[in-house]
């Protein structure tokens, strides 16, 4: 039976406190599921926007998406998720994956590596947090005023584990690990930072590779596939210029084909979202800030087929 589904949005843009908490109430009205931000330098610092969109929203769950993995220390990181998952009431779901920017690492003042030191990196991180936030042997520290304390402990016995990822070491990584196995559906660009969408053979390749390194798991993992681009319309090409202008190897056809981008009418756009999850088995789709409003009628249809 196929999983229900459930829906995110990946909120890009900082803004003031009034004008967060707006936008958060709007996508809970909406009906998204879970409000997400991501990792960026240009964006919002994940943690305290999540804990305002939380006390900003009562229904939907708070999540990364995804943390760079670069930017943290593992133990450093272990308690901000406790801490923002007792500020949300236990809403948090921890997105990660191993950041794809080299600017950001060098604005920073941090090394980016290799592709091998940074998925290194990340495996530590997850072997760590599960250390950390699973045992109740937690790290102690001496504070002069109140003696020897342990870290904050998160609400929930286990904060979902969502990996990002595309290539096999990854695979294998979120297969073992990740509770949600977010497909990112892109490889680098040629130009460092920038990425080029998988077509839907390559997604189903990736998918089929995941899919064999979590043969025998104990509980299948929920899937996710960030939507790039939505548009419900009659006349796609006009919405899909600035894609074909950065992807010239595309064509119009070759960019309505793409897993990642949902433009079109929308009946049409409700049946490609069933059809993607009988072929590739997403049920969790999350959408960026700029398509949160586009997406909201291909959301209420497909829970009025559900109903």
């Amino acid at each position: 039976m196929a999983r229900p589904f459930r829906f995110g949005v990946n909120l890009l843009t900082p803004a003031p406190a009034a004008e967060w908490r707006a936008k958060c109430r709007r996508a809970e009205e909406l009906g998204y599921d879970v409000l997400l931000v991501p990792d960026h330098l240009d964006g919002p610092a994940p943690f305290p926007a999540l804990v305002a969109a939380a006390g900003a929203t009562e229904r939907p769950r708070v999540g990364t998406f995804v943390l760079n993995a670069g930017f943290w220390n593992p133990t450093l990181l272990a308690r901000e998720v406790a801490t923002a998952d007792a500020l949300t009431g236990g809403r948090l779901e921890l997105g990660l994956g191993t950041g794809y920017v080299p600017a950001e690492h060098e604005a920073a003042g941090l090394p980016y590596g290799s592709a091998r030191e940074r998925v290194d990196h990340l495996r530590r991180t997850v072997g760590e947090l599960d250390r950390l936030l699973g045992s109740h042997d937690l790290p102690q520290s001496r504070s002069r005023s109140i003696g020897w304390t342990s870290m904050p402990r998160p609400v929930q016995s286990r904060v979902p584990l969502l990996i990002g990822a595309n290539g096999d070491r990854m695979l294998r990584l979120t297969a073992e690990h990740a509770d949600i196995a977010a497909f990112t559906a892109a490889r680098p660009g040629p130009v460092p930072g920038t990425l080029e969408p998988l077509g839907a053979e390559e997604l189903d390749e990736r998918v089929a590779r995941y899919r064999d390194l979590a043969r025998g798991r104990a509980e299948e993992a929920e899937l996710n596939l960030l939507i790039q681009l939505v548009a419900v319309t009659d006349d796609p090409e006009p919405v899909l210029k600035p894609l074909l202008e950065r992807q010239s190897r595309l064509t119009l056809d070759d960019a309505l084909a793409l897993p990642v981008v949902l433009a079109g009418p929308l009946q049409q756009i409700v049946a490609r979202v069933r059809a993607q999850r009988e072929r590739y088995g997403f049920s969790y789709l999350t959408v960026l800030e700029p398509s949160m409003e586009a997406f909201a009628p291909v959301m209420e249809r497909l829970r009025e087929e559900s109903a």
